[in-house]
């Protein structure tokens, strides 16, 4: 075992600080005030840089070419102050200490509050079977966060978590471990200090995160991370906000990919359809009229493996089934004339027997055996198989080809990727790595990310100025840059709806905001009436919302499976669509910033130690409170209303005060919210196709009892566009007083579907006397009737106690409306 524990030497270079100890060697890059990487390598020498993965660096690295979203960056000098005992770097947020002897490393503020600390004679430890340990101390105070796809609560304090991408189907969300994604970065948030970091470990061999479960009584408490291989290099992240961190941590690792617009939708699905014997491109088309005549909206069609059934049964990744598909083009036109996206399932592993398997084994296009001689088989669906390496430029070049061939360009641009956890049991199987061979381990994680890119640059390729639509059921850090991802294969259960939420807020503070779980649940017998209407209340608020299902009791999950409930699930996804121009535009955040769009409590109300445990109640964007019925039977539910804010009911408008429980009565209908206080939020009344249908009326809800901004984004949602500056952003601020004014300022070239606006501003106390459109005063209605009837004007809606504005989308310019609240004194006029 080797283990750090004395300096011998620093040696500043002009951009890193390089040190040796008595057992390994470390590289120090001040990234920026908040960011530091401390590379740690007990080999004789720093292996070259070599990221699949990172999205801001600053030094020359292999993949540069590969990696189109790179920034290269300049570290702030290395420079040293030897106190002696100890060496201190300093940044205008951070001080890095390193003690000299026992060897460790210490963060802190400039105040001098330890943000971390190495755990001091155990900081970096090199076992006798090769695996790399990183030891942390860690306090009572602490509470810990993301870790990527994790089932359970949302805090990981005393879990122990596994990285290893596997197939969990029919998983327990509570407690099964690993799951399908493989994120090695976790947010530290610690109560006391109010200070929240994020440690990064840029490291995809199999690993583990203890998080106090393991304790020694001659040590102080600690946490600790594990890999199998490779270094240990991480990155540290400093808040002080949980915001912040995720904003530091997507920008080393890539921003969500701005979505297809249409992809918000919802999307049908389930495995039934394709493995109809004939025909399944007909069930799939009723399966789209009949949500339209029963006034479901639907804008895509997730196609399951059946539809590439060969011969023998087994499936064929690539292949058609013209039993089920007799005319694939035809029917993709057809699913797009009626505003449905077809994404069909692909799945990187190819069978011995599949018709394409020798052209990809004589191409070297799979990964190989240990010897590197031949390709590596293992099990998988149907038989033995090989897998893809997308580490091979020739295994990138043929997948992509048939991609095209296949699907593209028949007309499809919404790709499926599934089954790829690539569960090779061989850890030396050899990738092809650039030309460098590495073992599959790795590597492992990384292949389905890479994936997702060759996805994302054959639609490049065939069809330039289309937007893609990805979707990825495993991962590593970094997959948002290329897709949707959702939590698997779930069991069917209100267990699996209730611990599905925090998955999702982990995967949304790990930088994955666009992201869902299958709804109805996908293994196990069909959902029980109750359960299935939950279910769907509580998907509509996911990024991805797809129901999805392959029943073990012969049915089929589809929104109408229970006509006596239809009304509930109707609604619900009107209800979804009605908020998509807010997704819309908190998806554009997370591309910009990394928000999550569902955000737990503490996201937003990290000052209020009762959001802390938090695991279900969450917020969608910054201005909406879920508190979904999770329990079956429930009559009543109790709500936590986190201090600081104002919130009203969405429904009766009924306002409480933060920093209390209140208790609802619920009934089958009720899907609680809550508006926050300083909300903007914008919506599109009567949308019923995002494709097909022009969003002419927006409607903006407004609380302005505190300042609040909100940026509304819009473009054409299909191309790619927005990128040459043919998207609007308008920022809408509110100033509020004793009045309140409302500014809209605009930036971009996009010309907008909307034609009028209505506002509906919540008023806490007293209705307005006066709206002011640019300096020029809207008339006032008494009788909504005739306001509906008007191009423009205002009235007080008394019941709800909101002002309700209307005005054209003409002006050109930015603009303001001046909400004027003084008391009319009709007596003494």
């Amino acid at each position: 075992m080797k283990v750090s524990s004395k300096l011998l030497q620093a040696e500043q270079k002009s951009h890193y600080l390089d040190l040796a100890t008595d057992a390994a060697k470390y590289r120090i890059y001040l990234m920026n005030d908040n960011v530091i990487r401390i590379r740690c390598t007990f080999d004789e020498q720093f292996a070259d840089e070599a990221s699949y993965t990172l999205t801001m660096t600053a030094w020359d690295d292999k993949m540069d070419e590969m990696m189109e979203d790179r920034r290269r960056v300049e570290t702030l000098p290395a420079q040293y102050e030897d106190l002696g005992h100890s060496l201190l770097l300093r940044t205008d947020q951070l001080r890095v200490i390193v003690h000299k002897q026992p060897f460790a490393i210490e963060i802190t503020d400039p105040e001098g509050r330890v943000l971390h600390e190495d755990l001091k004679e155990r900081s970096y430890v090199k076992d006798n079977h090769g695996r790399l340990y990183h030891y942390s101390c860690m306090s009572d105070a602490d509470h810990f966060y993301g870790f990527g796809e994790k089932s359970g609560h949302l805090n990981k304090k005393k879990r122990r978590l596994r990285m290893h991408n596997v197939d969990t189907i029919g998983y327990d969300s509570e407690h099964t471990d690993p799951l399908y994604k493989h994120i090695p970065f976790y947010i530290k948030f610690n109560g006391a200090t109010q200070a929240a970091t994020g440690l990064f470990y840029h490291n995809s061999y199999d690993s583990t995160f203890d998080m106090g479960c393991e304790r020694s009584g001659y040590w102080n408490k600690y946490s600790y991370f594990c890999a199998d291989g490779g270094e240990l290099d991480l990155f540290f992240m400093y808040g002080p906000e949980i915001k912040d961190v995720v904003r530091h941590y997507t920008d080393i690792t890539g921003k969500t990919m701005m979505p297809t617009r249409y992809s918000l939708g919802y999307m049908g699905s389930t495995m039934y359809y394709t493995e109809l014997d004939r025909d399944a491109d007909k069930a799939i088309l009723n399966f789209v009229d009949k949500c339209k005549a029963e006034g479901i909206p639907c804008d895509g069609f997730f196609m399951s493996s059946g539809y590439t059934t060969g011969g023998d049964g087994k499936r064929y990744v690539f292949n058609w089934n013209h039993d089920r598909f007799p005319d694939p083009r035809a029917f993709i036109a057809q699913m797009r004339e009626k505003g449905v996206a077809l994404a069909p399932n692909i799945k990187p592993g190819m069978l011995l027997t599949h018709p394409l398997y020798p052209k990809f084994d004589e191409a070297g296009a799979y990964v190989k055996d240990a010897a590197g001689d031949k390709s590596e088989t293992d099990r998988y669906w149907g038989g033995q198989a090989s897998f893809v390496d997308f580490t091979s430029p020739a295994g990138r070049q043929l997948w992509k080809e048939h991609l095209k061939s296949s699907f593209i360009e028949l007309g499809v641009t919404s790709i499926w990727n599934d089954n790829n956890e690539y569960e090779i049991n061989n850890p030396d199987a050899l990738c092809e790595y650039e030309g460098e061979k590495k073992e599959i381990s790795a590597l492992r994680p990384i292949m389905p990310n890479l994936m997702a890119q060759m996805a994302k640059e054959a639609i490049a390729e065939a069809a330039p100025n289309t937007r893609p639509y990805i979707v990825n059921r495993a991962g590593f850090a970094g997959i948002q840059r290329y897709a949707q991802t959702w939590a698997g294969d779930n069991n069917t259960s209100w267990h699996s709806l209730k611990f599905n939420v925090p998955v999702i807020l982990g995967m949304g503070l790990s930088g994955v905001a666009n992201q869902g779980c299958d709804i109805g649940g996908f293994f196990g017998p069909a959902p029980e009436p109750e359960l299935f209407v939950r279910w769907v209340q509580n998907g509509i608020f996911q990024p991805r919302f797809s129901i999805h299902s392959c029943n073990t009791d012969n049915t089929v999950t589809e929104p109408w499976m229970y006509p006596s409930y239809t009304a509930y699930i109707r609604e619900a996804i009107r209800l979804r669509y009605r908020l998509v121009p807010y997704f819309y535009s908190l998806l554009h955040e997370a591309s910009v910033e990394g928000s999550p769009v569902m955000r737990p409590m503490v996201y937003e109300f990290q000052n209020d130690p009762r959001t802390w445990e938090e695991s279900f109640d969450f917020m969608l964007g910054r201005s909406i409170l879920v508190a979904n019925v999770l329990e079956q039977g429930a009559t009543a539910r109790k709500v936590y209303l986190p201090q600081g804010s104002e919130w009203i009911d969405w429904y009766s408008r009924q306002r409480y005060a933060g920093g209390q429980t209140i208790e609802l009565a619920v009934s089958l209908e009720s899907i609680p919210m809550f508006i926050r206080s300083g909300a903007i939020v914008p919506l599109a009344p009567g949308l019923q196709n995002i494709q097909n249908d022009r969003v002419e009326e927006l409607r903006l809800l407004v609380e302005p009892s505190e300042k609040a901004s909100f940026v509304l984004y819009e473009d054409d949602g299909v191309t790619n566009n927005y990128k040459n500056g043919d998207y609007l952003k308008t920022t809408v601020q509110v100033d509020t007083g004793r009045d309140t004014n409302i500014t809209f300022r605009r930036e971009g070239a996009y010309a907008s579907s909307v034609k009028s606006i209505v506002i509906e501003l919540l008023c806490k106390e007293i209705a307005p006397v006066q709206v002011m459109l640019q300096g020029r005063k809207l008339p006032m209605f008494l009788d909504p009737k005739a306001w509906e009837a008007a191009e423009e004007g205002w009235y007080y809606d008394l019941e709800l106690k909101t002002a309700k504005i209307k005005y054209a989308n003409s002006i050109e310019t930015d603009y303001e409306i001046g909400v004027r609240f003084d008391v009319k004194d009709l007596i003494s006029i």
